[in-house]
């Protein structure tokens, strides 16, 4: 099958799975009765994906978790992954094994000369009630190796932004630094896991490649093309391969290509997980469009897996809409920023 039917058959597998009375879930049972319409006969390709709204983010906040669970899991105990959010109740997830897969996914693809199997890895970012800090150690144990952690609170960093309390930040960071400089220094780490502001933090007080860092996981936020270069070729000397990633709790992980990041000057392009996730590029004022290629768009996202279905959820990113490659064969989004970035001023902290 070509990868559009592979998209299409898996589409319709996953519809057949949450709405059925027999292995659904609550809400979506619910909401196809509310709704008058049965998706597992409309349902066919996933063109046929538009015929949902958007996915409110705020159903995360304020459904209880478990009229997200299928019955099909029976009385399996769930994970519960916090998502966005600094203020309030937070937007949460469940799941199983989707993580696990994500980034066993991911694991397969990364580069054994610079992420070697084996080897002691070092998360520096949001642990806590996130899906991330069982992940990356998951991640570490794919590949054969343990992982070690330093914590960070990005809902006490964006309220201290707010309130304009910089040295605050500035102490919080070295706190953080701190702690990062030690573990690499003293636990022989050859793999890391942060986000860019943390990682050019850390190059202030080390030689990253220096102390045997060979590969660096990268996420979690916006990274233009000049940061890209300058993370690469100042911040890692041009030593340790540089991977940025896409990805949140809702989605998984849309992957890179770090070996062609020179040649395409440094601008980064993201490949959803298909067909278990689709990033498509939307038209910002008319969202059931699509974005022409090479033209900036909202971020749209649909997660369809077994664990949690999430149709035409609009992220709070806006990227170039980029073609298929021969690793990814499906389109893929450029140069990531959040969305609005150009009319407003977006606080994004130690990410």
């Amino acid at each position: 099958m070509t990868p559009a039917e592979q998209l299409d058959a898996h589409l319709r597998s996953i519809i057949e799975w949450h709405f059925n009375p027999e292995t659904g879930c609550d809400f979506w049972l619910d909401w196809a009765n509310k709704a008058g319409w049965d998706p597992r006969t409309e349902v066919k390709t996933f063109a046929d994906i538009n015929k949902f709204p958007h996915f409110q983010d705020e159903w995360l906040r304020d459904e209880q978790n478990e009229r997200f669970a299928p019955k099909g899991f029976g009385n399996r105990p769930f994970n519960i992954f916090e998502t966005g959010g600094t203020t309030g109740v937070p937007k949460q997830r469940i799941g199983w094994d989707d993580y696990k897969v994500d980034y066993e996914e991911f694991g397969d693809n990364l580069n054994d000369e610079f992420f070697p199997r084996g080897a002691k890895w070092l998360m520096m970012g949001p642990t806590g009630p996130r899906r991330l800090r069982l992940a990356i150690e998951h991640l570490a144990n794919y590949r054969g190796g343990s992982c070690y952690f330093v914590d960070l609170d990005p809902r006490w960093v964006k309220k201290l932004i707010a309130r304009k309390q910089f040295d605050e930040v500035e102490r919080y960071m070295k706190h953080v630094i701190d702690q990062g400089v030690e573990m690499i220094k003293h636990r022989g780490v050859h793999c890391l896991f942060t986000t860019p502001r943390l990682l050019e933090a850390l190059a202030e007080r080390i030689s990253i490649p220096g102390q045997g860092v060979k590969g660096v996981f990268c996420g979690g936020t916006s990274m233009t093309p000049q940061m890209v270069r300058f993370l690469m070729e100042e911040v890692l000397e041009g030593k340790s391969q540089f991977v940025p990633t896409y990805g949140n709790t809702l989605m998984g992980l849309a992957c890179s290509l770090p070996d062609t990041l020179r040649a395409e000057n440094y601008s980064v392009t993201y490949w959803s997980p298909q067909p278990r996730a689709v990033l498509r590029i939307v038209n910002s004022k008319d969202t059931a469009k699509i974005a022409e290629y090479g033209e900036y768009g909202r971020v749209e996202l649909t997660t369809m897996t077994r664990e949690f279905f999430m149709p035409r959820f609009l992220e709070r990113d806006e990227a170039i809409r980029r073609g298929p490659c021969a690793k990814y064969p499906w389109d893929g989004v450029g140069d990531v920023r959040p969305f609005g970035a150009l009319e407003k001023k977006v606080i994004e902290g130690v990410y």
